[in-house]
């Protein structure tokens, strides 16, 4: 490697390196944001404004951040942005821009107010400990992948050694076996899962949800484009969202990739 790929390696490991230290702390503060503790802004806030003004301003910031990251995830998208920035940063660029993203959502996210249910008691702790059990399912699921890859961080320390990109291989390790989906699972309860359910909390449930509906079809019909009959026997065979509560006898060969 010459000096001139060298510094570039470096410069690269140190962009998907900050990139990954955002997203770490955007991590952190999103599962303060929706569980309603530690953080200065808050899913379930004290309203400030008009509750059909704040729902407007809350509708507006949950679709910019599904444009961005449906857009910005998909491959034809992917091909167009390398043609500015190097290939090896491009992962690390779509993790600044959500976090970028989500962090524009709780600067200016409007809380609504009125109660749909709370709960107290044992009831709390139980569906607080799902909530956390939701964070925990999510990180664990992007580590039976690769988690660095997802974040952007392998392909930039790969740059900075030198050495060429090799994309995830296509696999099923762990939870793949039994559902396709497990980190949507993750985040699907982490929507639900909340002892004080408030308006804004609805809102944002709901919509979050639709928004996984639909990013499950568009990424498995990239991941149909990428790898054809294997992921579609995969499909056949493994529940998307819900397992089977029997095991069959016969599978089809099948695997997983990463998120686009």
């Amino acid at each position: 490697m010459n000096a001139t790929d060298s510094r570039s390696g470096s410069a690269a490991l140190a962009y998907g390196t900050a990139a990954y230290g955002l997203f770490l702390s955007v991590f952190f503060y999103t599962v303060g944001f929706i569980g309603d503790f530690f953080t200065p802004t808050r899913l379930d806030g004290v309203p400030g404004r008009p509750w059909l003004q704040a729902l407007a301003i809350d509708l507006a910031l949950l679709g910019l951040f599904a444009v961005q990251d449906s857009v910005m995830a998909r491959p034809a998208f992917k091909r167009w942005r390398t043609r500015f920035i190097p290939e090896a940063v491009e992962r690390s660029t779509y993790v600044l821009f959500s976090s970028v993203a989500l962090l524009t959502l709780f600067a200016f996210w409007e809380p609504i107010g009125g109660v749909i249910w709370d709960a107290h008691g044992p009831a709390r702790t139980v569906i607080i400990a799902v909530y956390l059990l939701g964070w925990a399912l999510l990180l664990y699921s992007t580590f039976l992948i690769d988690h660095f890859d997802l974040f952007g961080l392998r392909q930039v320390w790969r740059r900075a050694l030198g050495q060429p990109y090799q994309p995830p291989q296509f696999h099923t390790p762990g939870l793949y076996k039994s559902v396709r989906h497990p980190i949507y699972i993750g985040c699907l309860t982490i929507f639900w899962a909340a002892p004080t359910m408030t308006v804004a909390h609805l809102v944002f449930a709901v919509a979050a949800t639709a928004y996984v509906l639909i990013a499950i079809r568009l990424e498995e019909r990239d991941l149909v484009t990428a790898f054809g009959e294997p992921y579609l026997a995969y499909r056949r065979s493994t529940p998307m969202l819900i397992p089977r509560l029997h095991r069959e006898t016969a599978r089809p060969a099948a695997t997983e990739v990463l998120k686009s």
